[in-house]
């Protein structure tokens, strides 16, 4: 047990390492990153589209990295708003890693770019204990997820520096009790915004774009409860994060990488990066025809 639980630590240590260095250079060059988290079919997709096409209609340099296990359906969606968008798929890994992050930016961000949004595997279990050397976290859950979703996975929730709820035009339909979920949200992470969208019919347009910019030109960020505190993060049965984080050099704090059940017992076997000749797929609008064939 030791044996993995050192392993477990030396990983997350060695990715707060990259995910420094990877935050410092981004923030030298005036790039602001955004890592979105959620569980698949929050339409974290659809938001994000909306967003970047919102964001080059300003005239605001954007860019989107979009991970999944296989297809690049995503970044085809994505591609639409006319900004530089690349797929990276992980080949099996539920989550990024700064590293390969760092990777797949090398020789491919547009100099002047100012937001960088992360996709990320679709996924609120994994990817919560991974820093990307993100300027903003967002956790996005959508109205038919249930009420209940922070209590479930506290460690992502509880280190967002906002809330999404997405789909709200359907909220009435699937009976989202919206004052149960901010309780709960409230819960796990007090004071943590929590903003209301619904990509079909434009609420909270703008959103994703506005706390970046503002992130970027250095607005105060909410600071999670759970970066203040010094140990691990474990899911407790009745949903209440235990007093178990941990913080790493930077100040940036990860969850310990399992949660309901998900148990990392060694480093996973990654998909092969960039910069090892690995698999990273470039979508511009003008060139997304081409990178599918």
């Amino acid at each position: 047990m030791c044996r993995v639980v050192d392993l477990q630590q030396a990983v997350l240590a060695k990715n707060d390492a990259c995910a420094h260095t990877l935050r410092e250079d981004l923030a030298a060059r005036g790039t602001a990153v955004v890592n979105l988290l959620s569980s698949p079919g929050s339409g974290k997709t659809a938001l994000l589209e909306r967003e970047l096409t919102l964001a080059r209609s300003r005239g605001i340099p954007v860019a989107a990295l979009t991970a999944d296990l296989a297809t690049e359906n995503d970044a085809v969606r994505l591609a639409r708003s006319g900004v530089p968008v690349k797929q990276v798929l992980t080949d099996g890994l539920c989550h990024l890693e700064a590293e390969m992050l760092g990777g797949h930016l090398h020789g491919w961000l547009p100099a002047d770019t100012r937001l960088l949004f992360i996709e990320n595997v679709g996924n609120l279990v994994c990817p919560a204990s991974y820093d990307l050397g993100e300027t903003l976290r967002i956790v996005l859950a959508s109205v038919t997820e249930g009420e209940d979703k922070p209590l479930k996975y506290p460690t992502a929730f509880g280190l967002a520096h906002l809330v999404v709820v997405t789909k709200t035009d359907i909220a009435e339909a699937v009976s989202f009790d919206e004052a149960e979920f901010r309780a709960n949200v409230e819960r796990i992470n007090p004071g943590v915004e929590v903003v209301l969208t619904s990509a079909r019919r434009g609420e909270g347009d703008g959103v994703l774009v506005d706390r970046a910019l503002a992130a970027r030109d250095g607005a105060p960020v909410h600071i999670p409860v759970m970066t203040r505190k010094s140990h691990h993060v474990h899911d407790a049965e009745d949903g209440q994060p235990r007093d178990e984080s941990h913080t790493h050099g930077d100040g940036h704090t990860h969850g310990h990488p399992h949660e309901k059940g998900h148990t990392h017992h060694r480093e996973h076997a990654h998909a092969p990066r960039a910069q090892d000749g690995g698999r990273p797929h470039t979508t511009d609008p003008d060139t997304v025809a081409s990178s599918r064939s």
